[in-house]
């Protein structure tokens, strides 16, 4: 076997399961956990409908670049919420079996192992980033996203010697786990930096349309460029979903756009690694990619969600304020989120993730999840809140 799979470290999940295994709840109350971002709300039945009048489709291959309509469906879509110029659908733009399986096949794809191969990632971070870059034969640079930063990665601190290291750098906006916003300035300075160092930007946005000012999107890597005046959008790449914007995280659907240059080599990649999406699938993706109006309701729905829990919580929690994606990010009384979790849920039945799970210890050995939990707000609002109202009396008995 590849003996990069040891450099791998357990899932956070895997890690939960462990601290809470010997652990016994109340059985009086109902478990409710706000540990995985699987949405709740339901899925757009448009792509469900589409999916079913196209079934018959599944008797046939798909190609790697996706039905030419699925591609001008994305373009469309893009070029609306982004504000792009000549985006093109056929050497941009590639459907993806979600952005899980997009990130980590890019990274085998561009990663160059016969030289210097630093990955850069927020820390905390979504797992992925690392594991792609560990099984490339890469090397993670951990940068963090502390409160002083806005819990956005500080680029300060990367030395011009250690950018020059650097072959991707990942972003995530809006953040997993923080839910902090990129501004466009902060994307433009990472697109000269690698205009600078020669390295590629890999932004994943799969929580771009989950946000509360309905008057405030946030912006993406591409507008970025485009607002340079750079629609070749070089060097720079966009990964998105219907997973969170749709609630279809079983449709596996999404996109990789931006950069021809890159686009192409990982068509070819992708042609040999033998993951084209289906093409009930692709139907289904068009039908969702044109509706804007279940995106609203879906985004009206998390926004009272977030309205009640931050209501009952903020007496008690301190967090950063809420901008986007499905996520709270509060610090735990007492410093210890281990400690916090675990007698959360032998008290209450409520899981919750400890931020360190997430994070990497930095150079001064202090992981910048370390005394915060992930609050994963999907559900329903009568259990969120549910789950809320007992986070907040056991903290309160504390």
């Amino acid at each position: 076997m590849n003996p990069d799979l040891d450099a791998l470290k357990p899932y956070p999940f895997e890690k939960l399961a462990a601290l809470k295994a010997d652990v016994t709840p109340p059985t009086a109350l109902a478990h409710i956990p706000l540990t995985i971002g699987e949405p709740q709300h339901a899925p757009y039945i448009g792509a469900l409908e589409a999916l079913v009048a196209h079934q018959q489709e599944m008797a046939r291959y798909p190609a790697t670049t996706g039905m030419p309509e699925l591609r001008q469906a994305i373009v469309a879509w893009a070029t609306q919420r982004f504000g792009l110029e000549g985006l093109d659908p056929d050497t941009q733009v590639l459907p993806v079996n979600g952005t899980r399986e997009a990130i980590f096949a890019f990274v085998q794809a561009a990663l160059d192992r016969s030289r210097p191969a630093r990955v850069a990632v927020p820390n905390p971070f979504y797992q992925i980033y690392e594991g792609a870059a560990l099984l490339a034969g890469g090397t993670p640079l951990y940068l963090d996203c502390r409160a002083e930063h806005g819990f956005r990665p500080n680029l300060d601190a990367v030395s011009a010697d250690t950018w020059r290291e650097v072959q991707i750098v990942f972003l995530c906006s809006p953040g997993n786990p923080t839910g902090a916003v990129t501004p466009l300035a902060d994307f433009q300075r990472l697109i000269a930096l690698a205009d600078e160092h020669d390295f590629i930007i890999a932004s994943d946005e799969c929580y771009s349309e989950l946000y509360l000012d309905e008057k405030a999107p946030p912006p993406g890597l591409l507008q970025a460029c485009a607002a340079l005046g750079r629609h070749d959008y070089r060097r720079c790449l966009v990964f998105h979903s219907l997973s969170k914007r749709s609630n279809l995280p079983g449709l596996r659907s999404g996109f990789v756009a931006g950069d021809a240059a890159l686009i192409g080599p990982f068509k070819r990649y992708r042609t040999y690694h033998g993951c084209a999406m289906s093409l009930p699938l692709q139907h289904a993706s068009i039908t969702a990619w044109q509706d804007e109006d279940h995106v609203l309701a879906n985004r009206d729905a998390y926004r009272e969600t977030f309205a009640a829990v931050t209501e009952i919580l903020a007496p008690v929690m301190d967090f950063p304020t809420p901008e986007a994606s499905f996520y709270l990010w509060p610090a735990v009384p007492g410093g210890d989120d281990e400690a916090f979790t675990r007698a959360l849920y032998a008290e209450e039945n409520v899981s919750v993730l400890p931020g360190s799970y997430m994070g990497r210890a930095a150079a001064d050995g202090h992981n910048p999840g370390s005394g915060r939990v992930r609050l994963a707000l999907v559900a329903e609002l009568e259990a969120t809140v549910e789950g809320a109202r007992r986070l907040r009396r056991f903290i309160e008995r504390q």
